[in-house]
């Protein structure tokens, strides 16, 4: 059920992209959900961005389907916000796991594939289980900001995705939030009550998988404390899958 060629081009992409700069967030999301309805979702590992998007497209009566990457290695604070944001919007979150337990994957790989070759473990536990889900979809909702880091600084609110190069499939990739700055992500969040994990008030900016998250001191890079002393800023499902074009 991937973005089928005929239903938007390139060029009416690069066009919307730039009009919904300006727009209000539940514009956009209502635009995606009048031309696409189920067959848009949001992916969210529960980052703030993520959950104001959420929280906008129920506010306007918006049902995107909601997903999350569950690595087998998140917090327990992430699993316990998981289950209060499904009692607090009254839906249900899918969890997409791996392929592979943990244990399997040690099994396989050795111990602490993260600590060895944290691309390989984001592939396995992260990658592959989106590029199955994106198949499914014609459009994919982040919560991408361009003030996260340096790699995300370029983000279009909307873009047409290659994620799938072998079988040659698109998928149009929204992020509404690319223009949302950090202090307006978490005044909406408090000013509206959202259930956030509570990491985030002892320094953790990102919230990823527990071996490879640690505290920030703060700065521009909010991912400062993603996979410290590795070259590496992402997990590869914005940057493995394919090309924006």
């Amino acid at each position: 059920m991937s973005l089928k060629p005929s239903e938007i081009s390139a060029d009416e992409v690069k066009r919307l992209a730039a009009e919904f700069e300006t727009a209000p967030l539940a514009g956009v999301l209502r635009w995606i959900w009048d031309k696409f309805g189920t067959r848009s979702a949001v992916g969210t590992s529960f980052q703030g961005a993520g959950l104001v998007m959420i929280d906008h497209a129920i506010r306007a009566g918006i049902t995107f389907p909601v997903f999350t990457l569950d690595t087998g290695l998140l917090f327990p604070e992430t699993y316990e916000l998981k289950q209060r944001l499904e009692r607090h919007w009254g839906i249900t979150i899918e969890a997409l796991p791996p392929e592979q337990t943990v244990a399997q994957q040690a099994a396989e790989y050795g111990p602490e594939l993260w600590k060895k070759a944290p691309d390989t473990c984001c592939t396995l536990r992260k990658v592959v289980p989106l590029q199955k889900k994106l198949s499914t979809l014609a459009v994919w909702l982040t919560g991408l900001r361009r003030q996260q880091s340096g790699t995300r600084e370029k983000t279009q609110v909307l873009e047409l995705y290659h994620f799938d190069v072998l079988r040659d499939l698109y998928i149009l990739k929204a992020n509404p939030m690319a223009t949302w700055r950090r202090e307006q992500v978490w005044d909406y969040i408090k000013a509206h009550g959202i259930p956030y994990n509570p990491l985030t008030d002892l320094g953790y900016r990102s919230i990823g998988c527990l071996p490879c998250t640690t505290k920030s001191d703060g700065g521009e890079n909010e991912r400062a404390g993603r996979w410290t002393g590795f070259d590496k800023s992402e997990c590869g499902i914005h940057t493995f899958l394919g090309d924006s074009i």
